[in-house]
């Protein structure tokens, strides 16, 4: 390839890239315009594979999405069953300091006062924690918060209503720790 005859250099690579004639003597360009045909399905081949992988990248990441909050949901729910464990420990603790403050009534007023001063500290921490007590005494009695001890035949309290409290029932953040046992009152003048 000299300089002294830029033809012979333009044909030279001519000839070098030019394609070789099909079989059965088909035209260079007719082999292009085949080429370019086949290219189309190719292409639409391509996107389709494309837009598969996309879907199916947006299920995956929905799907960790999903996974990620539903495990952030079990470990509050496990760290909630855990200190509602050890809420039911404390509460006869707290079954004890009422029953002492029901006897106590005649004891020195100091003794009384720390009973009660440590029974509403203890009271005031189950109450940030997210404890709370379930009304029993004067409340239509509900099995689903209420444990009945015993039907009282009365005429003084309607039928069905909790007459008497045995014991305190608590919830945590509305789960049932214990229910109230109580005891019912039966309405006697109904029957």
């Amino acid at each position: 390839m000299g300089k002294g005859n830029g033809k012979s250099d333009v044909t030279n690579l001519d000839l070098e890239h030019e394609l070789p004639p099909g079989e059965g003597g088909e035209e260079p360009v007719a082999k292009t315009e085949a080429v370019e045909a086949g290219a189309k399905p190719e292409s639409e081949s391509l996107r389709a594979e494309r837009d598969a992988l996309l879907d199916r990248l947006a299920r995956l990441q929905a799907e960790f999405d999903n996974a990620r909050k539903r495990a952030a949901r079990e470990q509050q729910e496990f760290r909630e069953f855990a200190a509602a464990d050890v809420i039911r420990t404390i509460l006869p603790i707290l079954d004890s300091f009422e029953r002492a403050l029901k006897t106590a009534s005649g004891e020195s007023g100091d003794f009384r006062n720390g009973i009660e001063l440590i029974y509403r500290q203890l009271q005031d921490a189950l109450q940030k924690m997210g404890v709370q007590a379930i009304p029993a005494v004067g409340q239509v009695f509900d099995p689903r918060v209420h444990e009945a001890i015993e039907m009282v035949d009365t005429t003084e309290v309607e039928d069905h209503h909790v007459l008497e409290e045995l014991q305190r029932g608590y919830k945590y953040k509305d789960r049932l720790l214990r229910p109230a046992m109580v005891r019912v009152a039966r309405n006697i003048a109904k029957q």
